[in-house]
């Protein structure tokens, strides 16, 4: 059985005195050459592995994450990340990480690189975020690089952070999970419309996807892509109504984030002979999604994204592990038999 030992135990062993066999495990004060490699010697022997979370709380060494994020009271999309946050700081915390949120408007760009500055003045040891905007979102980062702090990104990925840690799905392969799902249920000779509501950079990566499962295939419907903004309610109701009527052969609506059931509000009775895809859980959503006006829904697990996010980050510090470069979760297709399992 192995053996748990103490300094006391290696100080026997290596012949030397408690004293010398601190000072060689937390690299601190003078050794001689010969107690060193008598100490390292006997570490090696008995497979030495020193506790990180001890040393940290013996120390009072903090860890400080923060989170640059979308505010949930604009874009509900978010709550299920906050909580996910919520509990990975819960968890940690006793172990000296922080959790820090920093809540910036999801439509607003000087938001953004307002509350960066905000979470970046903290001084942290590691900056989590989910860029809404790449411009601005490149700006932080060298600015992060510069003060020597760490980027890590989940949900939203940005080509330009090819090296930076990742935590979210695989966007350009969901939309082409969409694509197939849709191609089981329109006629070829159908028109399917990609529908960006408040558009966003990620949401071309969407688009790729479900683009090109259609051009593999011999015969596909058209495909047809739309921008619309839901900041005005009536305007949106005209846009997207005329849309459908002006089109009468799209049989089929992809849209490309949590806003499916803002779209269906918006033209009533319209749905009912229209395939519908869309993203996440929202209440609303699921309302849609059983009542048949929604006829998948694909979970971004945005919870379990941001819980990950945070740990992972937690247990680099604490243990020294590498965090993964890019963490893809699965992607999960939601009906109405299956959408209870899902449901906390």
């Amino acid at each position: 059985m192995d053996k748990k030992y103490t300094i006391k135990d290696i100080a026997e062993l290596a012949g030397v005195s408690k004293g010398t066999v601190d000072r060689v495990l937390h690299r601190r004060g003078k050794v001689s050459p010969k107690a060193l490699a008598q100490v390292e010697k006997i570490l090696k022997d008995i497979d030495y592995q020193p506790n990180p979370i001890a040393r940290n709380l013996k120390n009072n060494k903090v860890y400080r994450i923060c989170v640059l994020m979308p505010d949930p009271k604009e874009d509900a999309y978010w709550t299920p990340a906050v909580q996910g946050i919520k509990d990975a700081a819960k968890e940690f915390k006793p172990f000296g990480v922080l959790v820090d949120r920093f809540y910036y408007g999801p439509y607003n760009r000087s938001s953004f690189l307002e509350k960066s500055r905000e979470a970046l003045q903290s001084s942290p040891d590691v900056l989590l975020m989910a860029p809404l905007f790449q411009k601005e979102a490149l700006a932080v980062f060298t600015e992060c690089q510069e003060k020597n702090v760490l980027v890590a990104l989940f949900n939203n990925f940005i080509n330009a952070f090819n090296s930076e840690n990742f935590i979210g799905q695989d966007l350009y392969q969901s939309g082409r999970v969409a694509a197939s799902l849709i191609d089981k249920l329109i006629d070829p000779a159908a028109t399917a419309a990609i529908v960006h509501l408040d558009e966003e950079a990620h949401m071309k990566l969407k688009e790729n996807g479900f683009k090109a499962y259609f051009n593999e295939k011999k015969n596909s419907p058209k495909i047809e892509t739309f921008s619309l903004r839901t900041s005005d309610k009536q305007m949106l109701t005209k846009t997207a109504t005329d849309l459908l009527k002006g089109n009468p052969k799209i049989s089929a609506v992809f849209i490309t984030n949590s806003k499916a059931y803002v779209f269906i509000k918006a033209i009533e009775e319209l749905c009912k002979d229209i395939t519908i895809v869309g993203y996440d859980l929202l209440d609303e959503n699921i309302e849609f999604l059983k009542n048949g006006c929604i006829d998948f829904l694909i979970h971004q697990k945005p919870k379990r994204q941001a819980y990950l996010g945070v740990g992972y980050l937690a247990e680099h510090f604490l243990f020294g592990k590498p965090i993964p470069s890019q963490n893809l979760l699965p992607i999960d297709v939601i009906t109405p038999e299956n959408v209870k399992y899902y449901l906390d």
